[in-house]
């Protein structure tokens, strides 16, 4: 254990037994008397000494990747933040539309009773779903309980289940003791195991939705009326005009708070906007400093990731063609702008990146999309005509496509040579199997024959004269001398 951690506790553990009518008082860390005054204005400025937790941190949801840290592998005690391992368990291996009947052993905390719960009583009769909100919202260490006896039939098989599932999601300082997180010396995580946890089970729809919930009325059981229950995520709650919530975060979506003498305030947050997700852990911090600890983190967070879709990147660095064959009218000289529409409206994709990312992927547009073009830019093209088509390849999932639409129409100069594709569909759509009869295609005939004629006649001229000359030669008589 880090000594810095572990002097703390040890202090906080002498306090306590000095100070016995102190002993549920929960500690409040300050700020470094060094760090710099935070600025709002400037969110992305902010310095892990700005903040009063002991261990934060700051995650993108889609990537997992780490935008802000401080001591994150510190080794924390979770408190009721473990009910995020608990609560997603019970969803994948639990049956929430069972009903669990409760049993002495979902009410044994080991002599502990300041606990929180939802009251709970031996013999009662409760849905599952009813005990999964009741231990997320209401944060009841009965209600955990009773999920992890649900699910695995005792709470120690449950807890092995919990260890073997941090295990899996890639924990690698995590150990849980129960599935309710009230103190146990064994019982021990670091808030980047904690934002791994989270981020897998905010993967899961049901957890979002229970997470997200402000306020829940479970069913009347056996043996309690109906109980309703409200979130104590300050951030969830927007206030009224007679109490302002100056707490309140919009973009918030969960997901659980927890506290403990020894764990200090602590608070597992997840917030979206504009398609950016973000999940932000804090330990040991403030009543209060929890919430704004977690606001500060997550205007951080907004103000280096943004979510673009394909179409954005495009727009940022669009295409224009050069064509051919344009009038000499065209004031814009044949340039041909395209613009980018989706191929199927139903299909979305996002990318999260920084804003520099972002930047350069628009600037180097061919390196994030493929683009082919489907015909050629010869004049005359008509506005939304497709020119191309442009195909994202999202990480998972099939390519998404997008077409590549003429911005405007160009016409086609009056005295320009026919295409290959204009004579083909002439050719098509001429009935008559021979091609019609023009005074060029005439010339085409009859030049070659007229060649042919002269060519001839001047071969059997040539051939007269040398028959005439031959005629006229006198021939030569033998002489013989004497």
């Amino acid at each position: 254990m880090p000594r810095r951690l572990l002097c703390l506790l040890l202090t906080l553990m002498t306090l306590l037994c000095v100070f016995p009518a102190y002993a549920l008082e929960i500690p409040e860390p300050t700020l470094s008397p060094d760090a710099a005054p935070y600025d709002a204005e400037h969110p992305e400025d902010l310095e892990p000494d700005q903040l009063y937790a002991v261990s934060a941190i700051l995650v993108e949801a889609k990537s997992g990747l780490v935008i802000f840290e401080k001591n994150a592998d510190q080794l924390m005690y979770p408190a009721s933040t473990t009910k995020i391992m608990t609560g997603l368990l019970a969803i994948l291996f639990g049956d929430l539309d069972a009903t669990y009947t409760v049993t002495a052993a979902d009410l044994d905390f080991g002599g502990e009773s300041d606990v929180t719960d939802i009251d709970l009583r031996e013999g009662e009769e409760m849905p599952v779903i009813d005990l999964l909100y009741g231990a997320m919202i209401q944060s009841g260490n009965d209600a955990a309980n009773a999920l992890a006896s649900s699910v695995s039939g005792s709470i120690p098989a449950f807890v092995d289940l919990m260890n073997q599932a941090a295990a899996a999601y890639g924990c690698t300082s995590t150990h849980f003791a129960n599935p309710h997180g009230l103190h146990n010396d064994s019982h021990y995580t670091t808030v980047r195991d904690m934002a791994l946890i989270a981020r897998e089970a905010m993967q899961n729809d049901i957890f979002r939705q229970v997470v997200s919930t402000t306020s829940y009325t479970a069913a009347r059981t056996n043996l309690m009326r109906s109980r309703t229950w409200g979130t104590g995520i300050q951030l969830m709650v927007p206030g009224t005009d007679e109490s302002a919530n100056k707490y309140y975060y919009p973009d918030a979506i969960g997901i659980k708070t927890g506290t403990t003498s020894m764990a200090g305030y602590c608070f597992v947050g997840a917030a979206e906007r504009d398609g950016v997700e973000l999940i932000s852990v804090v330990f040991f911090t403030g009543k209060r400093a929890r919430w704004a600890d977690t606001i500060k983190m997550m205007d951080y967070g907004f103000s280096q990731y943004v979510s673009v879709s394909p179409i954005d990147l495009y727009n940022m660095n669009p295409i224009t063609l050069e064509t051919t064959g344009f009038s000499l009218n065209d004031s814009a000289l044949g340039s041909l702008p395209l613009t980018c529409v989706p191929a199927d409206s139903s299909r979305t994709a996002s990318i999260i990146a920084t804003r520099d990312q972002v930047e350069l992927m628009a600037s180097n547009l061919r390196d994030t999309v493929l683009i082919e073009y489907s015909r050629d830019f010869v004049a005359p093209i008509q506005a939304g005509e497709v020119m191309g088509v442009m195909t994202y390849f999202p990480e998972d999932g099939d390519p998404i496509e997008y077409n590549l639409l003429a911005g405007r129409s160009i016409d086609k100069r009056e005295n320009a040579p026919k295409t290959l594709e204009e004579i083909v569909a002439m050719t098509d759509a001429d009935p008559n199997p021979f091609p019609p009869f023009t005074l060029e295609i005439g010339l085409y005939l009859i030049l070659p024959i007229i060649a042919l004629l002269l060519m001839i006649w001047l071969l059997r001229k040539l051939i007269r004269r040398r028959r005439v000359h031959n005629a006229r030669m006198p021939k030569i008589k033998s002489r013989y001398l004497k």
